[in-house]
């Protein structure tokens, strides 16, 4: 269900110029932890890992390669999809890029974007502070 949503998310051009890796955390914490030294970050039973493949994104008139944007979209609406089944999430981009690279064993043209770890939360969060309307909307007449 979460691989699907990433799957179906809106891309520029419907390239989906982005390969989605998912870890098991069981026996590889250590090096898990290389990527993002937290202990939370292995304690799920699964990390999944987006990386952009910037030679296979649209890119804009002006250079703008969109790569990173439809990466961001697809591990976005994967973090939905889990919150909507009560799965626990937590977007880290705090990551040791050499680490990663090394850890999923990427390809040539391959850039790690981001990292969640996914299970069952083991408390429930508090509220998230988020800005008001007022300061993130501008209405154009």
């Amino acid at each position: 269900m979460v691989l699907t949503a990433a799957r179906l998310a809106p891309t520029a051009a419907n390239y989906q110029p982005f390969q989605v890796y998912v870890l098991s955390t069981a026996g590889r914490e250590l090096e898990l932890r290389r990527v993002y030294d937290r202990e939370w970050f292995v304690q799920a039973p699964l990390v999944i890992a987006i990386c952009t493949l910037p030679s296979r994104a649209w890119v804009r008139r002006d250079g703008k390669n969109y790569g990173d944007v439809d990466a961001t979209i697809a591990m976005d609406h994967l973090i939905l999809a889990a919150a909507n089944l009560g799965l626990g999430t937590c977007w880290v981009a705090a990551f040791d890029p050499a680490a990663a690279r090394r850890v999923l064993g990427v390809r040539e043209g391959e850039e790690p974007l981001a990292f969640t770890p996914i299970g069952y939360p083991a408390d429930t969060p508090g509220p998230k502070l988020r800005k008001p309307l007022a300061e993130l909307v501008r209405y154009i007449r």
